[in-house]
This record gives C-alpha cells, structure tokens and sequence, in this order.
C-alpha cells in the first residue's frame, strides 16, 4: 500500500493551511486510528512549525476511561503537544446511548477546539468507518458516511469549526498495519465488539468499505454564494430547481436550529418549489414563503413559543449565541430579550427600519434591555454591544463553499 503518512499527508496539504499560527486540534481516543492520525499529524505539524493540539474526551463509560486519558496524555508529552482532557459529565440515556455520545463528543471537541483558536479538528475515521456506515444504514439507522471535510455537526457550539478526516482512502487494517510497522500499541474499547450497538454488529459483519462521500457538487456551492440573506437572518434564493441540500441547510441556517428535516416532508416542500403558484410551508423550524420567482426563510415565529426564548443577562466580556442565528459580545451588563411584545418601544429610527424586514421573521430577533430603553443591535449599532449573523457563514460551510482551512 502507499505509506499511510504520505496518504495522509497529502490531504493536509490540500486541506490546511501550512502558515496558520491556529493551533492544529486532533481528536484522540487512545484506539488505534486516531493516535496513527496524531502521531502523523505531529509530524506534519513540527516541519511547518504549527502547534499540535490533542483533545480528549472521556465519554464516562467505561471504568477504564480514566487510564485511557491518561494513555493519551502521555503520548501528548511524548509529542510535545498541549492535552486538553474533556469529560461527559451528567446522566447518560438509556436508550440511544451511541448516538447521545457522539454528540456529546462533538459539542465538547468543537467547544474545546474554538477556545484554543483552531478551526479544523482531525479525526481518524478510516474506509472501514464508512462499511460500517453503510451496514449501519441496511439496518435502519440514519449514520450519515463521514465526509474527507464537513463543518461541525453540532450547532451552535461547532460554530466556524471544520472536521478533517484524512485517512478515508485506507482501512483500519492497513492503518493496524502501520502502526505495527512503528512499534506502536493501542487501546481498544471492548464496546466495539458489543453486539448490542449496531456500529459494533457492523464491525463485526465485516461490510466491504463503498466509495468516500462525494463532495458537493459546483451547483450548490455556487447557489449558497449567491443566495441573500439580510441583517434579520432572512435567506432569499431564486424559485426554481433548487437542489434539497441547499433547501435543508437554507431552512436550519435561518431558523438557528440543528435537527435536519425529515425526508419526507423535505421532498414535499421541493415538490411545492416546482410549481409557480405561491406557497407557505414550514421545514426545519423555518417559515418558507415562496412568491414572485423568490423563495424566502427565515425564523418561524411559532418556534419562538416552543423554545422558551426569554431575557439572559450578560455580564462585561460574555458571548452569546442568540437563537442559532446571532453572536452577540457585550463589553457592558446588558439583557438580551426577544423582539415580541417590545417593537412598539423602540425608537422611531429602528421602527421604521424594521419594516424593511418581513413581519413574520421579526419576533424573534435579539434586542438590549437597558431599564425603560429597548434597541435592537441589528437595526442600529448599540453601544459596547457586538452582534455578528450566524446564517450567511453557516450556509455557506454547510453547502462545501469553504473546502480548506482560513
């Protein structure tokens, strides 16, 4: 076979950039793939002189867990890498366990990754990842097949962060192999033999790895790119043949919300964008009105009701992430509520901006309480108060219009 560094190599130099100053994050587990992925990743990392991160999660489950953390801290020191252990905390599920902890895996890795600065996590998924996948799939799961390069499938907390997984063109044999070769060991979980987890059915049944996740296509990177979406969230893309992964990701970037629609009603709703006549639907906790040759999403007001959304106050320095859809920063204590029941008392200048936004996508947007005063950030700028729109970048992440590391 090829040299697995040379192969994994490759994919970092088209996928990182090789003068970043941001940290390198790679998840690691102590099982073999991904210390093959970390001890390969350092090396590529030490001759650009890019730092090495590791990231750890303890997902509580084992009574080993504990010694497996320590197995990778250990390697961390060995590599000159910083170690950031995260834990699982809290009751776990006792139904869906496999599914609850990879995202909170996930949540955790992309919290961790931002705080030290890095964008991209490295993570060892191999071909044999993606036989398991499709076995997975046979039995009736909905496992997605890992992507060579995706943005985080946690939201909001993998806001910005990419997964990178390098080593999909060879199978963990060969990647057993290699480590073999360097005189290295590894840990394996025992739950990868449970036959209770289907993952576990599937690794044992042995399925022939199918052809990696094609990327995108052109079509829709270049459709996202040219999709409006205005200062309230609102996404505009051209009525016609829309590809349903750009309708999906269009209807969760502006409703801020993470759950993809369900097939079924996704399909309905592309049915419905075939015709001309006007249409009003919902998907995804997103309000889709389609009218005069443009289709518009934006926040269904009825979500705002089913959230909870209320006031948070945030002292000087805090990050907020508001609904999905805004980032707000405050250098001031400031509360944060939700638009309804207080448009009336904004002042005239961003009242009569406010038309501008479609009525029903007005609810749910932030505004800064301050005693009697009531402004909302989007409408015009408030002071010691940053707020920055989620929606546009995520879009543009989720339809493969950002395929290398910035």
């Amino acid at each position: 076979m090829n040299d697995l560094a040379a192969v994994v190599g490759a994919v970092l130099d088209r996928r990182l950039d090789p003068g970043s100053a941001a940290p390198i994050a790679v998840a690691l587990s102590g099982g073999g793939d991904s210390r093959a992925l970390t001890l390969i990743a350092a090396d590529w990392a030490q001759a650009r002189g890019r730092r090495l991160a590791i990231l750890t999660v303890d997902h509580g489950l084992n009574p080993d867990s504990a010694g497996w953390t320590a197995d990778c801290a250990a390697l961390a020191v060995r590599l000159d890498a910083s170690f950031h252990p995260l834990s699982w905390t809290g009751e776990k599920p006792a139904q869906g366990l496999p599914a609850a902890a990879r995202a909170a895996r996930h949540r955790l890795l992309a919290d961790a990754a931002r705080a030290i600065g890095a964008s991209v996590i490295l993570m060892g998924h191999t071909a044999s990842d993606l036989a398991e996948a499709a076995a997975m799939r046979a039995e009736g799961s909905t496992t997605p097949s890992p992507r060579e390069w995706a943005p985080s499938p946690v939201w909001p907390e993998g806001r910005g962060v990419f997964l990178l997984r390098p080593m999909l063109a060879v199978s963990r044999q060969q990647v057993r192999d290699w480590l073999g070769e360097h005189g290295e060991s590894w840990i394996d979980d025992p739950a990868n033999d449970d036959p209770r987890f289907a993952r576990a059915r599937a690794r044992l049944a042995g399925a022939e790895a199918p052809a990696p996740p094609e990327p995108p296509a052109p079509q829709l990177a270049a459709l996202a790119t040219a999709a409006e979406v205005d200062a309230a969230g609102v996404v505009t893309l051209p009525r016609g043949d829309l590809p349903p992964r750009l309708v999906a990701a269009a209807a969760l970037c502006a409703a801020g919300t993470a759950r993809p629609p369900r097939t079924d009603r996704l399909a309905r709703i592309i049915e419905h964008l075939a015709r001309e006549e006007p249409f009003i639907a919902t998907l995804g906790g997103a309000r889709i009105q389609a009218k005069e040759g443009r289709v518009l999403f934006m926040r269904e007001p009825g979500e705002l009701l089913r959230a909870g959304l209320a006031g948070e106050m945030l002292a000087p320095g805090e990050q907020l992430v508001w609904d999905g859809r805004f980032e707000i920063t405050t250098e001031r204590v400031a509360v944060i509520a939700p638009l309804a029941g207080h448009a009336a008392q904004l002042p005239p200048a961003q009242r009569a901006a406010l038309r501008a936004i479609p009525a029903r996508a007005r609810a749910a947007l932030p505004v800064v309480l301050d005693g009697a005063a009531v402004a909302c950030p989007l409408l015009e700028e408030a002071p010691g108060l940053t707020i920055r729109s989620l929606v546009r970048e995520r879009l543009l992440a989720a339809c493969g219009v950002v395929v290398r590391e910035r």
